[in-house]
């Protein structure tokens, strides 16, 4: 093995950092929606073939079987004897239900607890090296899932199974699978986090995932293996269940967006400064750069939407067709606004809460959120904006101010129309549309009040209570210099506050020897791999409140952070931007607040979260740029120790699968690094 590649195995080895992952781009759209053909050394999977939709077997709601094989997928219930779909395109809220009984699962279910009885979807990934040409500059080497940027899209229905057999064949470096926003309760070991669930899957080994639908909505799926998701290992997700909004079609593949690179994270390849914006995985580098970046290939066609204008209705006559978009974020650092020119969005969901629909012209995305939202085919003119003649108009993708390092913001030149919407699908013609007037582009989450949960929760009283003015748990996100702590890659983490900012400790992990295989030891002490462990109460539902703020005393950082919790929902009982954290400041809303599994706290201020204890496990909690991540911004949530040690002994199969990866990781990182090992506690 190259030296280079010994010296990151030694580095995410030994300096174990947690992080995400971002997406990649390619010279070809995203793989369709099916069950994904495996490599030929793995099994043969079958795709069914299309069956007469009825009750019990139909296609999601929206889609359209014209498009060919790639969209032979139906939604499968025939287990729910005396059930019947109930979504139609003008009640979109209703999922199924029993006209006998008259029970219902619908947006009022109480997804946590409730789900319809689906089927097994099984699908296949392999991650491979491939060269990816997405914007017209080729990405040599690029890390991708079976071939492809984004990758393949895995979908199911509420209340599936989904089982992912995972072959890592990158020969420089583990890699392991994080499926964000997915609930995986009582499945922590399946959330894929190096040194927390498992070990990371070693080159030329294998290891399966499996966890259940709980939830509906849109997301994705990446490498949680050090920054490699930057790297171009992302690919959507979409759960299909109903929606607070009605719509017509689906828009065949969902919205992904992001920053990208054009070299390796991993060692000191002058083309990963090179960035540009993707939409769908195409852009076009040209537009970036001062002077601007040339093109080593052609530069291929932005995404493309098309729409159809007219729907006619049986009792009231035509009216203008309704689409549904799924936008996802999987950006490595940048922040966008979302926007369609001439077009208003009705937002219908957030991260994978139903919300109270609501229109604005635009929409900001952190970093791992998502947002269903609903276009309806009707283009709205107005004094400065104009109606494009030929029926084009622009879908603007902008760096939000201060959020999007390298790809600029809304300054002049910045490039950000990325693709385009067309009423007539043979037009080659380029928009003539303006951008919306008003539009905000400030790094500040949409506005907390628009965002009503469709699912009431009211928050109770927190169990992990502190003495002090605010009476609950409150961590701060510090910052260090290069030369000031023991710490040589480390730079940012959270750190518990008791008056004042403790010492700098940044979030580490051993890759070898994961949280899962250590649920048992007595940790009576504070431990430097978590900060927070609630015990809760079997049956009962105990809330835990956090506050997340900017370092106020010494100020290191106070810059907008995308922060995620894996394992939850959480509650936003409070957001302010450019405020004291101090007690006259906080306003708490425990009365169907805001929530969500990706939260933006705002620059120079604070967020206040509350989550259930209901979920035994070990929990990451850590800012989605990818580089904070791995700089220590993270830390863990032991939750419920006892409970989760009792669910998986080490003689439980589920450990021992564990143990049995982690041996192969040792054996390859032996058999590979050469260098001198450092110390398990040297930092991150």
């Amino acid at each position: 093995m190259e030296l280079r590649a010994r010296f990151w195995v030694l580095v995410t080895r030994l300096l174990g950092m947690t992080t995400l992952s971002s997406l990649e781009g390619s010279d070809h759209s995203q793989f369709p929606m099916r069950l994904e053909e495996p490599a030929e050394h793995l099994e043969p999977v079958f795709v069914p073939p299309l069956v007469k939709d009825d009750d019990l077997l139909f296609r999601p709601p929206g889609r359209r079987h014209d498009k060919g094989e790639g969209f032979q997928f139906q939604c499968d219930y025939r287990a729910m004897t005396g059930w019947q779909k109930c979504s139609t395109a003008n009640d979109r809220t209703c999922w199924l239900r029993n006209p006998d009984t008259g029970e219902r699962y619908d947006i009022n279910t109480d997804y946590e607890t409730q789900y319809p009885k689906g089927v097994l979807r099984e699908y296949w990934l392999e991650v491979t090296k491939s060269d990816i040409t997405a914007d017209g500059y080729t990405f040599a080497n690029a890390t991708v899932f079976n071939g492809t940027y984004p990758g393949p899209w895995i979908q199911a229905c509420w209340g599936d199974t989904v089982r992912i057999h995972v072959r890592n064949s990158n020969p420089d470096r583990g890699t392991s699978i994080h499926w964000h926003g997915i609930r995986q309760l009582n499945t922590m070991h399946m959330d894929g986090v190096n040194g927390v669930t498992q070990c990371p899957i070693a080159p030329g080994s294998s290891f399966t995932y499996e966890w259940k639908v709980l939830q509906y909505g849109s997301s994705w799926y990446h490498s949680h293996y050090s920054e490699q998701y930057a790297d171009g290992a992302v690919g959507p997700i979409t759960l299909h269940g109903p929606s607070s909004g009605n719509f017509d079609e689906a828009a065949d593949i969902p919205t992904l967006m992001t920053d990208w690179r054009h070299g390796s994270v991993f060692g000191k390849s002058q083309e990963k400064n090179i960035r540009s914006i993707l939409l769908n995985g195409v852009g076009d580098v040209t537009q970036f750069g001062d002077p601007r970046q040339q093109n080593t290939s052609q530069i291929p066609e932005p995404y493309t939407l098309v729409f159809d204008n007219v729907k006619d209705e049986p009792e009231l006559g035509p009216r203008p067709k309704r689409y549904l978009l799924r936008l996802i974020n999987t950006s490595i650092g940048t922040t966008f606004v979302f926007s369609i020119d001439n077009h208003y969005l009705s937002i219908v969901s957030a991260d994978f809460v139903p919300i109270y629909p609501y229109l604005n012209s635009s929409i900001l995305i952190g970093i791992g959120q998502r947002y269903n939202v609903i276009v309806e085919a009707k283009p709205r003119s107005g004094p400065a904006q104009p109606l494009d003649e030929n029926g084009n108009y622009w879908i603007r993708t902008w760096a939000a101010d201060k959020c999007g390092p390298g790809v600029g913001g809304n300054k002049s030149g910045t490039y950000m129309q990325t693709g385009i919407l067309r009423y007539n699908a043979d037009s080659k013609d380029k928009p003539t549309s303006k951008k919306w007037d008003g539009i905000s582009f400030a790094c500040s989450d949409e506005t907390y009040t628009s965002l009503r949960p469709v699912l009431p929760w009211i928050v109770e009283d927190p169990i992990n209570k502190v003495a002090g003015d605010i009476g609950f748990q409150h961590v701060a996100v510090v910052g260090k210099g290069p030369d000031d702590h023991p710490y040589p890659a480390a730079r940012l983490a959270f750190q518990n506050v008791t008056g004042q900012v403790s010492d700098f400790k940044p979030l580490q992990i051993n890759f070898s020897d994961p949280v899962l295989l250590n649920l048992d030891n007595p940790y009576n002490t504070p431990n430097k791999l978590w900060e927070i462990y609630p015990q809760g109460r079997n049956g009962k539902a105990d809330w835990v409140w956090l506050a997340i703020t900017v370092d106020t005393i010494k100020k290191t950082d106070t810059k907008a952070h995308p922060i995620h919790l894996h394992g939850h929902d959480f509650a936003i009982l409070q957001q302010a931007e450019n405020t004291t954290f101090e007690a006259q400041n906080i306003r708490i809303n425990r009365l169907n607040p805001p929530r969500r599994d990706v939260v933006l706290m705002p620059e120079g201020g604070f967020i206040i979260i509350a989550f259930k204890a209901d979920n035994p496990g070990s929990w990451l909690l850590h800012c989605h740029i990818a580089v904070h991540a791995s700089m220590g911004l993270a830390l863990q949530i032991l939750e419920r120790q006892a409970d989760a040690a009792a669910m998986w002994p080490k003689s439980s199969p589920a450990a021992q699968e564990a143990a049995t990866l982690c041996s192969s990781w040792n054996d390859w990182v032996a058999a590979s690094n050469t260098a001198t090992p450092l110390p398990d506690d040297s930092g991150i």
